[in-house]
């Protein structure tokens, strides 16, 4: 028996890093999995499903409100529920905030809190209807602590720990637990937009001496989703950041 056995799990930003990782361990557990991406998610990825978990994968902007409101109901409609929804989608890159347009900014919020609150927004109603559900937002430790050069970025994850904490106040009495991760640098293609000097000052500040991976990330996901480990988790910010930030 898997940890998610009979589950339906909603991953944003599904076709690498975080969300490729999640998907592969939530489908080792034996959840059926829908994958959301801006790009058609591989078929490796595809070919995670079981006789008892299938796998499906799904084009869409996180940005394009009718976009998510119609492809939860298209998950909904195939698999017959939506038990847990990872939000992984984001963007990154680096720009002093003196030299930062609006446009910059504007995108990457849209991307990395808009998308965030949409795919609650949409995914939600059903987890309330069925009396239980998980949300699990993909943040950052520089939600928390802020960056040089990341302005835009750090605004978008310190909204989707905020965002994440209104979210669990209204949604736990309903039965849906809703929770962030904020994870540390990992090598994912995310940090492909940060400069070598960037990453390499970064490396020397962690404690643990590197930046992390993604399949060291989606065990806490895995631990927020599943029964009882995530339980009585509600509205709780979880840090694998290498020692980055301790709160």
């Amino acid at each position: 028996m898997g940890a998610l056995d009979g589950q339906v799990a909603v991953i944003t930003g599904a076709s690498s890093g975080i969300g490729a990782a999640t998907a592969r361990l939530f489908a080792a557990e034996g959840a059926a999995l829908a994958l959301l991406d801006l790009k058609p998610v591989a078929g490796e990825l595809l070919g995670l499903g079981t006789d008892t978990g299938h796998v499906t994968g799904h084009v869409v902007d996180v940005t394009d409100a009718a976009a998510v409101e119609r492809v939860m109901a298209e998950v909904v409609e195939r698999h017959g529920r939506i038990d847990v929804l990872v939000s992984a989608a984001g963007i990154l890159d680096e720009v002093p905030f003196l030299e930062m347009t609006p446009e910059r900014f504007d995108r990457t919020i849209a991307v990395d809190l808009r998308g965030v609150f949409l795919a609650a927004r949409y995914a939600a109603p059903y987890m309330v209807e069925a009396g239980r559900g998980r949300i699990i937002n993909i943040a950052s430790q520089l939600g928390i602590k802020g960056g040089t050069g990341l302005a835009h970025y750090v605004a978008a994850k310190a909204g989707v720990i905020g965002l994440t904490k209104a979210l669990a106040l209204e949604l736990a009495p309903k039965g849906v637990l809703v929770n962030a991760i904020a994870p540390g640098p990992i090598v994912t293609p995310l940090i492909d937009g940060l400069s070598e000097e960037w990453k390499r000052s970064k490396a020397a500040e962690l404690p643990l001496g590197r930046f992390g991976r993604p399949e060291e990330v989606a065990p806490t996901a895995l631990l927020l989703a599943g029964s009882p480990g995530g339980d009585i988790y509600v509205g709780q910010t979880l840090g694998p950041n290498s020692g980055d930030v301790m709160p």
